[in-house]
């Protein structure tokens, strides 16, 4: 068994169980637009699980609306996205076996958040929860997940073979090649998987243990 070093976790669909309620949230966000507008927000959310919101929300309006939309108006749309989540966020129940899974590893392994979500709300949320604790770093956008995972690779000198990035969307898949490092698949029972064939996957934590001792 190889030793690990160090795990990257997403956040959302990973350690709590609100992936939904950022779909429902994009689905809030365009109710008042045509249907066919709707419907295109939630396919590109849904396929761009891991990316950040503002991207999200600039490419909707600029492809189904053709508003090129100003810093401004972006964060304005963030605020707007934010109020019908974070609260949300916070109060979803973990995902099975995540938080036995921390307490049980803090101290052996480094330990980092890496999300699609804005730093400093994730960071809020994380507090929230009551799980900063547990981690060496909480990462969020406007950054990218691939680079983010690189400089920590570089700053603590970890091996690329020793570590892993455990997502759950094809964004945490791309980031962890961008990077360099393996990947573990976090599929719910009864969903298809969006991963390629071979890739290692897990129901939720309660089997995180058993796919790093692969």
């Amino acid at each position: 068994m190889i030793a690990i070093q160090a795990l990257f976790f997403d956040f959302d669909g990973v350690l709590a169980e609100s992936a939904d309620i950022k779909a429902d949230a994009f689905d809030d966000l365009y109710a008042d637009f045509d249907p066919s507008v709707r419907d295109f927000a939630l396919a590109h959310h849904a396929a761009n699980a891991g990316i950040s919101r503002l991207e999200k929300i600039r490419h909707v309006h600029k492809t189904q609306l053709g508003i090129d939309l100003t810093e401004e108006e972006v964060a304005e749309w963030g605020l707007r996205y934010n109020a019908l989540v974070e609260q949300a966020v916070i109060d979803a129940p973990a995902v099975a076996g995540a938080v036995p899974f921390l307490k049980a590893h803090r101290g052996e392994m480094a330990m980092y958040v890496v999300s699609g979500t804005p730093q400093d709300e994730l960071r809020r949320i994380v507090a929230a929860r009551g799980m900063d604790g547990y981690f060496d770093g909480i990462y969020g956008s406007p950054r990218h997940k691939g680079p983010i995972v690189t400089d920590l690779l570089a700053e603590n000198g970890f091996e690329c073979d020793r570590v892993r990035f455990v997502g759950d969307s094809t964004t945490d898949l791309d980031g962890a090649m961008e990077a360099g490092i393996p990947f573990i698949g976090r599929v719910p029972p009864g969903e298809e998987s969006p991963f390629p064939e071979g890739t290692p996957l897990i129901p939720d934590l309660t089997a995180l243990d058993r796919a790093l001792a692969v």
